[in-house]
């Protein structure tokens, strides 16, 4: 990557996987009206628990968002994106999406601004993207072939008039892909979002990889279908199932790493998402709180978290770089051979760091190491095991189902009773408050070099155990 690209990203959490540790986003809800209809999508609205694509709690006018706008970045020092990403689609909405951002760029000018389509629209606003100096946009394109498309999209609506079936497919596929020229001629760098539909485009997505390479696209994010039936859509209501967490990460290798980077940290946002990628914190700032509330952004407090953040950030990679050497030394000293491919489980609530209580995750960051190092395969959603003290048995099944392939998890601290879980399944528990990318190589290297002892679980005595405490 060129160091002018590089420094485009750096401070991005959706378009660069270290800066999700660190860079806050938030998006804001003025676009309501779609222009396509989607089998994976139902805008539900005051949907607070869910966080999926398309849910927001309260839709705002221009000028609420950009004072909520304001009053998160005085709260949240660290925020360096907005963006609108529907509930509908922005461009959809033309006058809402581009007078919000006329005026956030006016008011919190240090603020990149970003922008969400489907792309039947955007050639026709090409030059107010330009001229609004936006330098992200996220694309969402499921397919290239229009057969495919119909399976997924029942309609588009254009230049007033409704289309169906092939024709509505074909029509939306030709105006993304011009909407892909136009971003890479305006230097305007392009994430596309692609929903994994397996038996549907699940093949298929490899040849959308291709298409969006040619045409200059900077990342892919391969993102599972969410089709729970109370969602309420097409999908969910047919019985479509989303892809496991392995068939997603095979298909994002198979599409390998090119021109085209592959996005793993997704986190599939809501439409009024707050905070850093992993948390939420939209119900902090409710439309009451926040038109309450006069904001006093100090843009010299903001700059000095950013001036904190990457000193962080440079002691984290000098850290990396003595643990790597000292890990090839060791190897090259005892002339043993490369090691197996182990996956570990992170609980972080951010900045890098092996943070967060077992009980209290939501999620669990899965990583791939071996001897040459590791790197991140994406997130595992789970439900809190940790209920006002005391542990959830359903939540221990879920929990322990997507943990059964991992060989060891990582978290700040956990409890007896679920670790004696865990140790049934194999899963060793280490207890660490570590960079998330040093802890790693210690317990690949503490686990293969046989330094942790064997796992001897003891006997399990029912679920007064497992309630006992987490």
């Amino acid at each position: 990557m060129d160091e002018r690209t590089r420094a485009r990203i750096e401070k991005h959490p959706c378009y660069s996987e270290e800066a999700h540790h660190h860079y806050a986003r938030m998006h804001v809800a003025v676009a309501p009206a779609c222009n396509i209809q989607c089998n994976f999508c139902n805008r539900k609205y005051d949907c607070a628990n869910e966080s999926r694509p398309g849910v927001v709690s309260e839709l705002l006018n221009p000028r609420e968002a950009a004072h909520k706008v304001l009053v998160v970045a005085e709260k949240i020092p660290q925020l360096t994106v907005v963006g609108i990403a529907g509930p509908g689609d922005p461009l959809a909405n033309p006058e809402h999406t581009f007078e919000t951002f006329d005026r956030i760029a006016s008011e919190a000018p240090d603020l990149k601004l970003c922008l969400s389509s489907n792309g039947l629209a955007l050639p026709d606003h090409i030059e107010r993207l330009k001229g609004l100096n936006i330098d992200h946009v996220t694309l969402t394109i499921n397919m290239i072939d229009p057969d495919i498309g119909a399976e997924i999209y029942p309609w588009v609506h254009f230049e007033r008039r409704r289309y169906r079936g092939r024709e509505a497919s074909q029509l939306l596929h030709e105006r993304q892909m011009e909407s892909l020229d136009l971003l890479r001629e305006a230097d305007i760098l392009v994430k596309v979002n692609s929903v994994m539909i397996p038996g549907i485009n699940d093949e298929h997505l490899i040849e959308v990889n291709r298409a969006i390479r040619e045409r200059g696209a900077f990342l892919h994010n391969i993102m599972p279908l969410i089709s729970a039936p109370e969602h309420g859509t097409v999908f969910g209501l047919r019985g479509q199932r989303g892809p496991t967490p392995a068939e997603l990460t095979s298909l994002q290798d198979a599409c390998g790493e090119g021109a085209v980077r592959m996005m793993r940290h997704c986190r599939q946002c809501r439409a009024d998402a707050v905070g850093l990628l992993g948390e939420d914190r939209s119900q902090e700032f409710s439309k009451e709180k926040v038109m309450a509330t006069t904001p006093v952004l100090d843009h010299g407090a903001r700059e000095q978290a950013r001036e904190s953040i990457e000193m962080f950030r440079k002691q984290m990679h000098q850290a990396e770089k003595v643990l790597a050497a000292a890990a090839a030394e060791a190897a090259a000293a005892a002339g043993t051979p490369a090691g197996p491919t182990l996956l570990l489980a992170v609980a972080s609530k951010g900045g890098g760091l092996v943070n967060q209580h077992f009980g209290h995750a939501k999620e669990f960051q899965v990583y791939e190491v071996d001897s040459q190092g590791s790197r991140f395969v994406g997130h595992r959603k789970v439900d809190h095991y940790c209920q006002g003290g005391y542990g959830e048995e359903a939540a221990m099944k879920g929990i322990a189902s997507v943990l059964e392939d991992c060989a060891a998890v990582l978290v700040s601290r956990i409890g007896a009773s679920p670790r004696q879980q865990l140790a049934h399944l194999g899963v060793r528990v280490i207890e660490t408050h570590e960079l998330i990318s040093v802890a790693v190589r210690q317990v690949y290297g503490d686990i293969t070099t046989g330094q942790l002892p064997e796992l001897e679980p003891a006997p399990l005595d029912g679920s007064a155990a497992l309630l006992a405490g987490c």
